[in-house]
């Protein structure tokens, strides 16, 4: 199970990546693998603030949906809209080709209670 040392976690199986204020969302590997071959994702509104913990997006798979959640609130700034086309990249690539949206975050110290690699990885385990 790839779980990158250089991101941040939540309970709900979504990655941030941080790159000063923006913050690059998408959903963990065991998260990809919990679902099976994803099919459609439904992004957030481009331009919309959203808090922490909001059902932002989701991800439907062939035999479930998954809800989305906000890492940390913010405005979303950025779509990947690749994924409407090629919504496999999220099973292909989670943390690459498989991003789903960026934030302008609003309280960048929301950080601070998201999971390490180390303590995510003891989640999934």
């Amino acid at each position: 199970m790839n779980v990158p040392e250089n991101l941040k976690y939540t309970e709900e199986h979504e990655w941030i990546k941080v790159d000063q204020n923006i913050a690059t969302v998408g959903v963990t590997d065991y998260a990809q693998g919990e679902l099976g071959d994803v099919v459609f994702v439904e992004m957030p509104t481009l331009g919309k603030s959203f808090k922490k913990g909001d059902v932002v997006a989701s991800i439907e798979a062939v035999k479930t949906v998954a809800e989305v959640y906000l890492p940390v609130s913010g405005k979303v700034v950025e779509l990947n809209d690749a994924l409407n086309d090629a919504p496999e990249s999220i099973n292909e690539d989670a943390f690459g080709n498989g991003w789903m949206f960026k934030i302008e975050m609003s309280d960048p110290s929301e950080l601070d209670s998201l999971m390490t690699a180390e303590r995510y990885k003891d989640l999934i385990e």
